[in-house]
Order: C-alpha cells, then sequence, then structure tokens
C-alpha cells in the first residue's frame, strides 16, 4: 500500500530563470498539468540547495484526492476533485524519472515547452553514456564490416521497440493513461508479475551501472594519481608493455597476458627509486585504489538526497564532446590503418565476420537503452505530432556517434606493429598514462562519475526499498546495508573482474531482455488481440523480436 505518512516533493528554484535540468515549463490553469499536483516521492532528486517542501495543506489535499480516486474505477471521474480545491500554483510540482521534481510555472497544452531541437539533444544526451568506451573494442570483437553493420541494425532495432514503447499507453482503451510510465503499463498488462519484473530489470541495469562506474573509476583514478605523482617528482616512466614508438604512442596491455597487467614499469631517469616501488605498492590499479573509492563515495551513498550532484549532469556532454575530440585528433596523428580479411585469421587484422559478434550486440543494447524514460522526455516535447521524428533523428545522432568514435578508433589503431587484437574493453586504456590529451580525458570522466554515482545510488535506493519497505528511507541501518552491497560489488569487480565490456554487455543484454525486446514486443500483440486487429505478419514478427531479445541474452554467457 502506497505510504502517506510524508510529503516529500523538493521543488527546484523559485524564479522564472531557473526551470530544472530540462527547461521544464507548465501552465497552472492547465487540466492535465495539476493532477496529480503531488507525487509521492520516488526517484526524487532535488537540484536546488534549498531543502523546503510542499506545505501540509497541500500534502493532506492530495491525500484525500488519492484516497477519493480509489474510490471508484479510472473511467469514472464522479470523484474528479474540482479545481477551486487544488492548490495554489506555487505549490503545484510535478515529478520527471531523470530524478527531479519540477515546480509547476506554464504550459501550453498540457505538454513542455522543450522545442524539437532540445528534446532530440535530451534523449541523445541521456543515451551517451559508458557504453563508448567500449564500441571500438566491440567493433574488434563482431570485425569491422559486421560491427558497422550491427551498430545499424541494433540502431533501428532498438528504436522500433523506443517506438512501440511509446505507443503503448495510447493503445489502452477507456483510462487516462496521460501520467503513466511504462512500468506502470507493464502493471496493467501483466499485474503484480509485471511490476517486480520490471522492478527487478531495472535494478539490473541500475546496479549494473554503479558496478561499471566504479571500475571505471578505479581505472582513472589509478592512471590520474600515476600521472600526477610522476609529473611532481619528475620521474620518467615506461610501461612495460608493448607499444608504438613516437609523441602520440599508442600501448598493448593486454600483451602481458588474458588480464589487464598490474603496475609493472620501468623508471628512466634518477630519482628517488624506493619511493617509487612504494608508490607503485600502495597505488595499484585493482589491488588498492578501488578500496581508496570507498572513504570518499559510501558516505555520499548515505545521503537522503543527493541534490548538489545534479547539478554536474552537463558534464556528461562536455565528456563526450572532448571523447570524439580526442578520438579526432588521435586518429589525425596515427592515420588509417586497415586490411581486409574476410573470414581468415591474421597476425596484425582481424577478420571482418567473427564469431564473437554476440558481445558487441550485448554492449549496443545497453548503448541504445532508453526505454524506460522516453516517455517522459517526449512528454515534455512542445510539439507533440514530432515525437515520432524526434525519437529518430535522436536515434540516429546516438548512432552516427557510436559510429564515429568505434570506427575510427579502429581504423587508426597502429597496425603493424600492434595487432588490432589490443584494442581495450576501454579504449582509453591503449593510451598510457604519461599521455596528456588522455589524462583531461580521464579527469573529465571520474569527476563526472563521482557525480553521477550518487545519483545511480539514490534511484536503485528508492526503486528497491520504497517497493519492499514502502519508504525510500526506512532506516540508516537498512540503507546502509543496500549501499555496502553495491558497494561491494563494485570493489569486487574491479579486484577481479575489471573488464567494463564483459559488464556492459550482460547487464545490457539482460535489462534489455524485458524493456528492449519482451515487454514492448508482448504489449502490441496484446493489445492487437484485444482490439481484434492482430494479423499473423505482426505476430511471428514481434516473436522474432522476443527471440532476438532471448538469443542475445544467452549468447553473452556462451562466447
Amino acid at each position: 500500500m502506497e505510504e502517506d505518512t510524508k510529503p516529500l516533493l523538493i521543488p527546484v528554484g523559485g524564479d522564472e530563470s531557473n526551470y530544472g535540468i530540462m527547461n521544464i515549463q507548465f501552465n497552472p490553469e492547465d487540466f492535465k498539468c495539476k493532477r496529480p499536483f503531488h507525487v509521492e516521492p520516488t526517484n526524487i532528486v532535488s537540484v536546488n540547495d534549498d531543502m523546503q517542501r510542499v506545505t501540509d495543506e497541500a500534502s493532506a489535499m492530495n491525500k484525500r484526492i488519492h484516497y477519493y480516486s480509489r474510490l471508484t474505477s479510472p473511467t469514472d471521474r464522479a470523484l474528479i476533485a474540482p479545481d477551486h480545491v487544488l492548490p495554489a500554483p506555487d505549490e503545484i510540482y510535478v515529478y520527471s524519472p531523470l530524478g527531479t521534481a519540477f515546480r509547476v510555472d506554464s504550459c501550453t497544452d498540457g505538454y513542455g515547452k522543450n522545442s524539437s531541437i532540445v528534446t532530440i539533444f535530451v534523449i541523445w544526451n541521456t543515451m551517451m553514456g559508458t557504453s563508448i568506451l567500449s564500441i571500438p573494442w566491440g567493433i574488434k570483437q563482431a570485425g569491422f564490416t559486421s560491427g558497422i553493420i550491427l551498430i545499424l541494425l541494433m540502431g533501428l532495432l532498438t528504436l522500433y521497440c523506443c517506438y512501440r514503447v511509446v505507443k503503448s499507453r495510447k493503445m489502452i482503451p477507456l483510462i487516462d493513461t496521460s501520467n503513466w510510465e511504462f512500468p506502470d503499463v507493464c502493471k496493467y498488462y501483466f499485474g503484480s508479475f509485471g511490476q517486480w519484473t520490471s522492478l527487478l530489470f531495472s535494478m539490473v541495469s541500475l546496479v549494473g551501472a554503479m558496478v561499471v562506474y566504479w571500475v571505471l573509476m578505479s581505472n582513472f583514478l589509478f592512471n590520474t594519481g600515476k600521472f600526477i605523482y610522476n609529473y611532481v617528482h619528475d620521474i620518467n616512466v615506461t610501461d612495460i608493455v608493448p607499444g608504438t614508438n613516437g609523441s602520440n604512442k599508442v600501448i598493448c596491455p593486454s600483451a602481458a597476458g588474458d588480464h589487464p597487467p598490474k603496475n609493472g614499469s620501468m623508471v628512466f631517469s634518477s630519482g628517488n627509486s624506493t619511493g617509487f616501488e612504494l608508490f607503485e605498492e600502495w597505488w595499484n590499479k585493482s589491488q588498492t585504489v578501488p578500496f581508496y573509492l570507498i572513504a570518499v563515495l559510501l558516505p555520499l551513498l548515505n545521503l537522503k538526497s543527493p541534490s548538489f550532484f545534479a547539478k554536474f549532469n552537463v558534464l556528461g556532454t562536455v565528456s563526450v564532446i572532448y571523447l570524439i575530440l580526442l578520438v579526432t585528433v588521435k586518429a589525425a596523428h596515427l592515420g588509417i590503418h586497415l586490411e581486409y580479411n574476410w573470414f581468415t585469421e591474421d597476425e596484425f587484422f582481424v577478420p571482418e565476420f567473427r564469431i564473437l559478434f554476440p558481445q558487441l550486440t550485448g554492449v549496443l543494447t545497453l548503448a541504445f537503452f532508453i526505454h524506460n524514460c522516453v516517455i517522459t522526455l517526449l512528454q515534455n516535447n512542445k510539439n507533440q505530432e514530432n515525437n515520432v521524428r524526434d525519437l529518430s533523428i535522436a536515434y540516429l545522432l546516438v548512432g552516427l556517434t557510436y559510429l564515429y568514435v568505434g570506427v575510427i578508433i579502429f581504423a587508426s589503431f597502429p597496425s603493424p606493429p600492434l595487432s588490432k587484437e589490443c584494442i581495450e574493453q576501454n579504449f582509453l586504456d591503449n593510451f598510457p598514462s604519461n599521455d596528456v590529451m588522455s589524462f583531461i580525458a580521464r579527469i573529465f570522466l571520474l569527476f563526472q562519475m563521482m557525480t553521477v554515482y550518487p545519483l545511480l545510488g539514490y534511484l536503485a535506493r528508492v526503486q528497491l526499498l520504497r517497493q519492499v519497505f514502502g519508504n525510500a528511507y526506512p532506516s540508516v541501518f537498512h540503507v546502509l546495508i543496500l549501499n555496502t552491497a553495491i558497494v561491494g560489488a563494485g570493489v569486487l569487480m574491479a579486484r577481479f573482474y575489471p573488464n567494463i565490456g564483459g559488464i556492459i554487455r550482460y547487464s545490457g543484454a539482460t535489462c534489455g531482455l524485458a524493456f528492449v525486446f519482451v515487454y514492448p514486443s508482448l504489449i502490441y500483440v496484446i493489445s492487437l488481440h484485444r482490439a481484434g486487429q492482430l494479423t499473423w505478419p505482426v505476430l511471428i514478427i514481434h516473436i522474432f523480436i522476443i527471440v532476438l531479445g532471448l538469443a542475445n541474452l544467452i549468447a553473452q554467457f556462451l562466447l
């Protein structure tokens, strides 16, 4: 049963110049904007240091309206609250699943005033994540030609499934679904099973992302610390791994074995070699650095509302733009190194088609994943008739970004003298720790991930604890146990399995099975069947999509 004990909506700003992360604006006079005027605090994060909450009067009125609304069916509007009992405009808030409660200010026809350009950019920025670092590795695993084809095909497939998610609410008859999210649609069609499975797969995506973040933060912190120590102490260090010569050095860490090498390095300049050895002992990528992060991030995870960190979301855009710049500059200096071997192995090049291609499809499933929040992102579009067009353009831009980074890194990787097999799961690992451009990229990504990590932990906490205990913060003890388990998973992975490509493809294929392949297709088929409009071609196509999703998941554990 919904918990109605605390009014916890957190407003964002008070002036007209501060509309929150997505610049969403609403009209207090609009009917749809007023209901519901107060949403229980699932996934809500303020982007303001001010901890002001809605008034007790507004919260009490909200509880009465929710109570009366449960006395009749959703189609019966007899007990809908009249306009005059609703709170004043400055006490009305709406919720975005991106993690923010927004104050109601102004609106047009019940929708946001975001232009198509803003909507496209928001979707692009939301989809861009850590997966971009593994795209070149995925292309290497699949083969250059098949990698390009798979990126295009997976982009089209996930776009279609995302389109089905957007249309899913409108296929429910006689019920006002204007405030529904996709998990609500799943609950409508599949009952408590849909509710709990959507929670499960949502937790898989969140915890998987947090584990990847911990592995990457350990990596970036290690290389950043190593760069700073060597610079301060004027130490010239060369890693004991194969690499190219010259100012644009590229290395092959995997040449030391199946597992990433430790801190093995050689000092070539005078200095305190004993101090350097002591530094390497206490500053180890897998044995010490992952534990150092606990002291910083575990306390932040226990905050009730990590509002401060939401202000740094723009760093994600800056990081992606800088990565594109880095890739372009490196490719300009390294040149293009390609040789087409369609099916045969070569010492320096990989075949154009490889049996390991499902590893790329697993990564791409998460790379194109936005299905759990796309409804809200498009609902804030000023021109609702352009939703499909804007969504398609956003997917096109995301696909082109992945193609550009993946193809350029793969094509410019210096083969010979290095083999294409040397491309790492995090392509930044192919550049030494003393590379300045890579150092700047790691600094950007480290700071961005350290600000996003508490937000991901908050979302995982409110989704799980609220569902189980009816309260997003039942006690410090409950929250500490959950956060310790999540952090422990990250530390263990960083210590024993620091392979972000593997983690991304496993978590992507798992959560994508439900949100990308199964639920959108099943809901569409069921809705057509109930309306008497289901045809055999439609049924076969969507069963095939479900089979593809299942095969994608199974293949991750076989290859």
